[in-house]
């Protein structure tokens, strides 16, 4: 089996470290129903990103209707296990006690391993099927199905009374949409509280779908750096302590990029600077 070779800008999950850029999947093996077409591209991708020394994929259940772990679980079947850290994501539709359970089962299944940080996808109106979902999650770490428990698209306010809610474990993550341009989580306290709490805060579209990879002001900051733009959008975010960010593992050039985001940090005056462009 191979090893990953993790690269050294790692942050915290739990009791685990990861790297500060990781790979997200949506998209890979289709939006919301399955698609094919490009599959071994897709498993030759993460697994290159594996290679490469980033240890964090980020799936869910509604990801391709499932196909998107099924490749997750094709790409990893190389490498130690224990130094992949896989993310997947429960539907509101499975929200509820029993409901929640048995999609857990069907992730890991389609997976072919255990499920290190499983969250709750969208919050939902009713707090009581967040409540009981929660709970069965506590049973599935108790069973060993799941490492880590977390939620995702969740406000601070909705964070807050889910983590009072828990009985027997915490949660370590909340996973939302964070970027230069859509800096939320800064204005609504979300992510100081969270590093207060120390927990991770998993931004996805980090890139704006690639428009922020295209901005000339943001290649202006990373010339100085010999960085693209890209790698300034994605550098700003994991310059707080708790903040991993997971841009889609498209293509080997994207990756190679992405990774180059690590190892490195704006100066207090360019992440100024950058905050700017947009």
């Amino acid at each position: 089996m191979k090893r990953v070779r993790i690269f050294n800008d790692l942050k915290r999950i739990g009791d685990d470290k990861v790297t500060a850029i990781g790979m997200g999947t949506w998209g890979i093996g289709g939006y919301e129903s399955p698609d094919y077409s490009r599959d071994r591209e897709s498993v030759e991708a993460l697994k290159y990103g594996l290679e490469l020394g980033m240890n964090l994929i980020d799936t869910a259940e509604f990801y391709g209707a499932g196909h998107s772990e099924e490749l997750v679980g094709e790409a990893v079947k190389e490498f130690e296990r224990e130094d992949i850290f896989i993310i997947s994501k429960v539907w509101p539709t499975h929200f509820g006690y029993e409901e929640a359970k048995k999609a857990a089962r069907a992730s890991a299944k389609r997976l072919g391993t255990h499920i290190d940080l499983y969250l709750l996808h969208w919050p939902v109106d009713d707090f009581r099927k967040i409540e009981e979902t929660l709970h069965a999650l506590e049973e599935l770490v108790d069973e060993g199905l799941i490492r880590y428990i977390g939620v995702s698209n969740f406000d601070l306010e909705l964070l807050k009374r889910s983590q009072e809610a828990m009985r027997k474990y915490e949660i370590v993550a909340n996973e939302v949409k964070y970027s230069l341009r859509d800096r939320w989580p800064e204005t609504t306290g979300l992510l100081d509280y969270m590093k207060r709490e120390k927990m991770a805060l998993i931004a996805y579209t980090p890139l704006e779908k690639g428009s922020l990879a295209r901005n000339s002001c943001l290649a202006e900051i990373g010339e100085r750096y010999g960085k693209t733009s890209a790698q300034v959008a994605l550098n700003y975010l994991i310059w707080e302590e708790n903040v991993v960010a997971i841009p889609k593992a498209g293509s080997r050039e994207h990756l190679e990029e992405n990774f180059g985001a690590m190892g490195w940090r704006l100066s207090k005056e360019d992440r100024e600077k950058a905050r700017g462009c947009v």
